[in-house]
C-alpha cells in the first residue's frame, strides 16, 4: 500500500460485482490508502457488494434515477464521514433492446432512460457532492470511445456518453469556483455486466484488442490506477478532460 490518497475520503458509485470497472477503481483507491464510501442501487446489488467488501466498509444506498435519493445519500454520507475529497461515478445503463441494430430503431423511452441514468445522473451527483466536498476535491466519471465514433450496436449509449463528456466540460467550469476538478476516463472495451448487454460485444472486444499497439486488453485495475491519479493531488492541473485508458485503441 502507498500513501497517495491517505486521509482522503472517496465516494465510489457503481460496484456491481468483481468484474465491474468500479471494482478495479476500488482496488486502486484502497492500495493508495483512501477511505472509500460505497454506494449501491438496491438490496440486490448490496448483496453482491457485500461479497467483496468487509463489514467495516461504509455503504450507502443511492439509486441515481431519483434526485431525492441522491440528495439523501450524500446527506447520509456527510453524517457518516463528514466532508469528502472525491467522487467516482461509474454508472451507466441502457435497455438491452436499444443496444442492437440501427439507431433509427431506438425508442424515445429507451433513449431517455440511457440519457437519464448514464449522463444526467452525473450532473445530479455533482450537484449534491459539491455541497460536502472539500476545496481541491476531484470528481471523475467513466466514458467510452463510442461517444465520438460510431460503434456497432452501441447506439443510444454512444449518444449518452457524448452527453456525459459535454457535461464534464460544463461542470468543470461550474465547480472550479470551489476548486473542484471534474474529469472523465475513457476506458477501453472490458467485459463487464453492462457491456455484456451489447449485441456482438465479443467481436467488439476482439477488435479492440487487435487495434491496441501492444495487442493486449486493458484491465479494470489499469483503469482504476488512472482514477486514483485523478483523485490525488498529482492531478491538480487537470479539469474538463477526457483521459483515454484503453492501451491506445483510440489511436487507430
Amino acid at each position: 500500500m502507498n500513501t497517495l490518497l491517505k486521509g482522503k475520503k472517496i465516494v465510489l458509485m457503481g460496484v456491481v460485482n468483481k468484474a465491474s470497472i468500479a471494482w478495479g477503481c476500488a482496488l486502486a483507491l484502497q492500495n493508495c490508502g483512501a477511505t472509500i464510501v460505497y454506494t449501491y442501487q438496491n438490496d440486490r446489488v448490496k448483496k453482491q457488494l457485500d461479497k467483496l467488501i468487509t463489514e467495516e466498509d461504509i455503504t450507502v444506498q443511492c439509486d441515481v434515477s431519483s434526485d431525492a435519493e441522491i440528495e439523501q445519500a450524500f446527506n447520509e454520507i456527510h453524517e457518516k464521514v463528514g466532508n469528502i475529497d472525491g467522487v467516482v461515478h461509474s454508472i451507466a445503463f441502457a435497455r438491452k433492446e436499444e443496444l442492437e441494430g440501427e439507431l433509427t430503431e431506438a425508442s424515445r423511452e429507451g433513449y431517455g432512460i440511457a440519457q437519464d441514468v448514464s449522463a444526467f445522473s452525473f450532473i445530479a451527483v455533482c450537484r449534491e457532492a459539491r455541497k460536502i466536498m472539500n476545496e481541491g476535491g476531484s470528481i471523475s466519471t467513466m466514458t467510452y470511445v463510442g461517444s465520438s465514433r460510431a460503434v456497432n450496436n452501441y447506439n443510444v449509449m454512444g449518444l449518452a456518453k457524448a452527453s456525459l463528456e459535454s457535461a464534464v466540460r460544463y461542470l468543470a467550469v461550474d465547480l472550479a469556483k470551489q476548486d473542484i476538478r471534474v474529469n472523465a476516463v475513457s476506458a477501453g472495451a472490458i467485459k463487464t455486466l453492462a457491456s455484456s448487454g451489447i449485441k456482438g460485444f465479443r467481436n467488439l472486444l476482439d477488435e479492440a484488442i487487435e487495434r491496441t499497439p501492444s495487442g493486449k486488453q486493458v484491465t479494470t485495475e489499469e483503469v482504476g490506477k488512472a482514477v486514483a491519479f485523478l483523485m490525488s493531488d498529482l492531478s491538480t492541473g487537470l479539469t474538463g478532460d477526457v483521459i483515454y485508458v484503453d492501451k491506445g485503441t483510440h489511436l487507430s
